[in-house]
């Protein structure tokens, strides 16, 4: 049974990585490939979970559990489909847990994370990649370029050498955020999975009174 006793920031911080060794336990990729797919239901209720203990308004519960249930569908599709290698499922599938942490804590202001015109699911070919970051705060609050986690700006994870580029990037709060940040995948090969977050934060007066994720999976063509 879930642990309701968890930290409430746990949807929004955790870094949805699996902890076990299952992936070392086999080398057959279709197989593993028919476990991590049952692990992406399984975890599911962990997150229903946590949407049952914070009794939201009907609409809004409505609207997480149909994000977490469309997580599951698409990144189970993409489990099947897209991956080669038991690297490669590695990452579609924390590219889903996490995913579905960022439905469960809900998105209270606007934030979308686009590469080639599409959000979450997306394709491209290798080389340097342009991700637009578009973000506006709720009743005339700031928006700024966060962090996943305390000195991680962004939290990436690939089957390639690609990273993100931290030179340059703004520190300033904008009213209405459109920002473009660079993903270096020079290195890629058709067939390799790039998953990404970009945290921003809402600040009021200075100061950071909330920030949320958005994670995006790349599949190189």
């Amino acid at each position: 049974m879930f642990d309701l006793q968890l930290p409430l920031a746990l949807p929004m911080d955790y870094d949805g990585m699996r902890t076990d060794d299952a992936s070392l336990r086999t080398d057959n990729v279709t197989d593993y490939k028919r476990t991590c797919i049952d692990f992406i239901e399984d975890i599911s209720h962990d997150y229903l979970a946590w949407v049952d203990y914070y009794k939201l308004p009907e609409s809004e519960d409505k609207k997480r559990r149909a994000e977490i249930q469309a997580t599951i569908d698409r990144t189970n599709e993409w489990i099947a489909k897209v991956p080669q290698t038991i690297k490669a499922v590695d990452v579609v599938m924390n590219d889903g847990i996490q995913k579905m942490a960022e439905s469960t804590a809900g998105k209270p202001f606007q934030i979308g994370v686009f590469v080639n015109g599409t959000s979450s699911y997306t394709m491209t070919k290798p080389g340097i990649i342009d991700i637009n970051v578009k973000a506006a705060g709720r009743e005339g609050r700031k928006t700024k370029l966060g962090y996943h986690f305390k000195d991680d700006r962004f939290r990436i994870e690939s089957t390639c050498d690609a990273y993100l580029e931290e030179a340059g990037l703004p520190e300033n709060e904008f009213d209405l955020m459109d920002i473009h940040l660079k993903l270096h995948a020079e290195n890629a090969h058709k067939r390799d999975v790039i998953s990404f977050t970009v945290t921003v934060s809402e600040t009021q007066n200075g100061t950071e009174i909330d920030r949320r994720g958005m994670t995006t999976i790349i599949h190189v063509v």
